[in-house]
């Protein structure tokens, strides 16, 4: 199997762009690259550095770049997102993260700085990568792109009862009103902001079942795969 191809998968918030990613990714024995955690990472430092505390302190962030280093680890077939050598997948996943990475994402510096890492990663080939702007900015050559969406209303449930699983004190307005301002803040920023692109196939999953997800998107990589050998 022709393990060169890349795939980009984009849209919106809770859209389950990582569970399908990670299927993909296990299903052709390619590497997975979570760029939503890496944001995520460069936002949980801020917090834990004091650069959110009013509002988001951008040039001392960016000050601060130099000093943040992400890397991914798999442990028990599970992706773990390090940040300056510490794991902290559950930290990044909580709401005080969700509700300030927007802001964070939306720093040219920022994003040039985990574009630019994200890129060497995929630079070999046989990575799936997913975000929000993959296939149109990180991996603009990907062979294979696609575009998640889903009604918001869904999305807010899927999101409600994520966190409740994991024990987080949330409601279900609050997290309505997160994807709401993410898919708004997402969609009109300046600096790459969420797009599908023309090549991107799109996959509405507001009725489908992972399965049946992984199942749509695996054939449009076997058959990309196959008409290449």
């Amino acid at each position: 199997m022709n393990k060169q191809i890349n795939i980009a998968i984009d849209g919106h918030s809770s859209t389950g762009k990582s569970t399908l990613a990670k299927a993909l990714a296990k299903e052709l024995g390619f590497r997975y690259i979570d760029s939503g955690a890496m944001y995520r990472a460069v936002t949980l430092y801020a917090i834990q550095n004091g650069l959110l505390e009013d509002g988001l302190n951008e040039e001392a962030l960016i000050r601060e770049l130099d000093h943040i280093s992400i890397h991914f680890h798999n442990k028990d077939g599970m992706n773990q997102t390090l940040l300056n050598d510490k794991v902290v997948e559950d930290d990044i996943r909580g709401m005080k993260v969700s509700n300030s990475v927007s802001l964070v994402s939306k720093v040219r510096a920022v994003r040039k700085k985990l574009r630019e890492l994200q890129q060497a990663m995929a630079q070999s080939g046989g990575v799936v990568m997913d975000g929000r702007d993959i296939g149109s900015a990180v991996l603009p050559n990907a062979e294979l792109k696609i575009f998640m969406t889903a009604d918001p209303k869904i999305r807010a449930q899927r999101r409600y009862a994520e966190l409740k699983s994991k024990g987080q004190s949330v409601s279900l307005e609050e997290v309505i009103k997160n994807i709401s301002d993410r898919d708004h803040l997402d969609a009109s920023r300046k600096e790459n902001p969420l797009i599908k692109v023309e090549e991107a196939k799109e996959l509405d999953n507001s009725h489908l079942s992972q399965e049946e997800q992984v199942n749509i998107a695996l054939g449009w990589a076997q058959n990309l795969i196959e008409s290449r050998q």
